[in-house]
């Protein structure tokens, strides 16, 4: 482990106590469960030409290019709507592709088991979800990256149900590879829906996974089969293989979320200078027609699907071929994106992300940027907004809750209450009261608003540095390390009725006797 880490750093300082910091209470204050809006207009770096220029080459990559879709039956379904065809190359004219995207709703609902948390989708509403996906986990107890486990799993979906500023509980935090990928997605998807009230979401990685989730997602809501269908209940992603390539299990899982009128999002993985071009409008041009192949075919399968379009396009270092995150050209793609998003009616993911493999400094300017990005470009929902470290090869409790404080900072910055210009708010009576020699401590103005003028920090430290050194010189990931701690240990998982829990085990059981899904090992 490198001498200069944050668990050596912490050893050094205080002798070798890692993962004893000061507990602060068994909870913390936290902003309200709320749906942000983004009140803001969007960065747009394209003017009107610009945009007509990108939509231009898009399109004429769906024409004279083509989209290789690696799954017969959605080859089939394009062939019979009027696509060109050749083997598994597929190209669209841009009329077609136009009048089917405009099918897809730009705005929606998400309704989870607790309708209490359900989401909109689109408009000006932006979301927020946890860390999804990475297969290793750090903690500054552990010190180092090791394979991710149930135990660790399970701790970050109850970050995720904690955190009010979390909307939706996205893929696994952390890869459980201590549980067969037969039946990962049977214990993960119980621990998800036992564990949280949120809206859910299933790989698309085969057919016995999705049908699995969309049956353990109908049993938690207590649905019928129509009811299901009849309101979106959950969401897939999927991430095309670029270059310009839907493969098998991911068009399989989308299809099939299509055919029963759930959430669709497409995220073309698109790093400038590898699988896409090394400009970034070229990668965002590549991005945007491999995710309005997938919203075509989504269409065509039920019209009226709701689709998001996702943006994943960042750079890699070009002296070492690693992905970089949170970068200046991130954020302008992101910016882009939210553009053509716009032009073409659909909502828009993207992400929190960052290249750091610790929660440091690095980490969080990062992630900042990217989070910035979002706002800026009018993003909907954003995936990875905590707990994502190395690319998203790491998933970071620590990170987790010092992402969550920036995200409640910006939510406070959307609230319109900041910039309330009512007569109470430009208080000039106030302002004659004090005059030039007074204070505004222990004015009435004051009295009534102090509690809730200004945000206030669950994990900052706002002490000068005598202060704070004299508090024991806790640094950000140690004190968001006590709270994560602090967080478990008093953690209680929403109701769920105790039929509904029995149905879901039941069901767990059966599948797993059945032989869950089908592997490779």
């Amino acid at each position: 482990m490198p001498d200069d880490s944050l668990t050596q750093s912490r050893r050094r300082r205080h002798g070798g106590r890692s993962g004893n910091t000061r507990r602060t209470g068994p909870a913390i204050e936290q902003m309200p469960w709320r749906l942000p809006v983004n009140m803001d207009r969007p960065t747009e770096p394209l003017d009107a030409e610009g945009v007509a220029r990108m939509h231009n080459a898009a399109m004429r990559v769906l024409e004279e290019v083509g989209i290789e879709f690696l799954h017969p039956d959605a080859v089939e379904i394009l062939r019979k709507a009027g696509c060109r065809v050749e083997g598994e190359n597929v190209r669209m004219d841009r009329d077609m592709v136009m009048e089917l995207v405009a099918l897809a709703p730009s705005e929606f609902t998400l309704t989870p088991r607790n309708p209490d948390r359900t989401l909109t989708i689109g408009g000006n509403t932006i979301l927020f979800g946890n860390v999804s996906s990475p297969p290793n986990y750090w903690d500054m107890e552990i010190g180092r990256k090791v394979s991710g486990t149930r135990e660790q799993c399970r701790n970050l979906l109850k970050l995720t149900q904690y955190f009010n500023c979390i909307h939706f509980a996205g893929g696994y935090p952390v890869e459980p590879v201590d549980i067969h990928p037969s039946v990962r997605h049977l214990d993960v998807l119980y621990d998800k829906l036992t564990l949280c009230d949120k809206v859910v979401h299933a790989y698309s990685l085969g057919p016995e996974r999705v049908e699995d989730v969309m049956e353990m997602v109908r049993i938690a809501g207590g649905l019928s089969h129509d009811a299901f269908e009849a309101t979106p209940r959950m969401y897939t992603n999927i991430n095309s293989t670029s270059p310009l390539k839907h493969d098998w299990p991911m068009l399989d899982g989308w299809m099939r979320h299509a055919r029963r009128g759930q959430v669709c999002i497409v995220t073309p993985f698109t790093l400038a200078g590898a699988m896409a071009p090394v400009t970034m409008a070229g990668a965002v041009v590549q991005s945007i027609a491999e995710g309005l192949a997938a919203v075509v075919l989504a269409q065509l399968v039920r019209p009226g699907t709701p689709c998001v379009i996702g943006t994943f396009t960042s750079n890699v270092d070009m002296k070492t071929g690693a992905p970089a995150f949170g970068t200046p050209e991130y954020m302008r793609a992101t910016q882009m994106t939210g553009q053509l998003a716009r032009f073409y009616g659909l909502p828009m993911r993207s992400s929190g992300v960052c290249a750091a493999n610790v929660p440091d400094g690095q980490a969080m300017w990062e992630t900042e940027h990217s989070l910035w990005a979002a706002i800026q470009s009018g993003t909907n929902m954003v995936y990875h907004a905590a707990g994502w470290l190395e690319g998203g090869l790491i998933a970071s409790p620590e990170k987790f809750v010092m992402d969550c404080e920036v995200i409640q900072q910006l939510q406070r910055y959307m609230e319109p209450e900041i910039w309330d210009v009512s007569d109470a708010a430009l208080a000039v009576d106030t302002i004659a009261e004090v005059g030039p020699h007074g204070h505004f401590f222990g004015v009435q103005h004051t009295q009534d608003r102090y509690e809730t003028a200004f945000y206030q920090p669950f994990l900052s430290d706002w002490k000068n540095y005598e202060g704070w050194e004299i508090a024991g010189g806790v640094w950000t990931a140690e004190r968001a390390h006590a709270r994560f701690k602090a967080i478990i240990d008093t953690f209680e998982a929403p109701a769920l009725d105790e039929g509904i829990r029995e149905e879901l085990e039941a069901f767990v059981a059966k599948r797993k006797e059945e032989g869950g899904a089908p592997t490779d090992f």
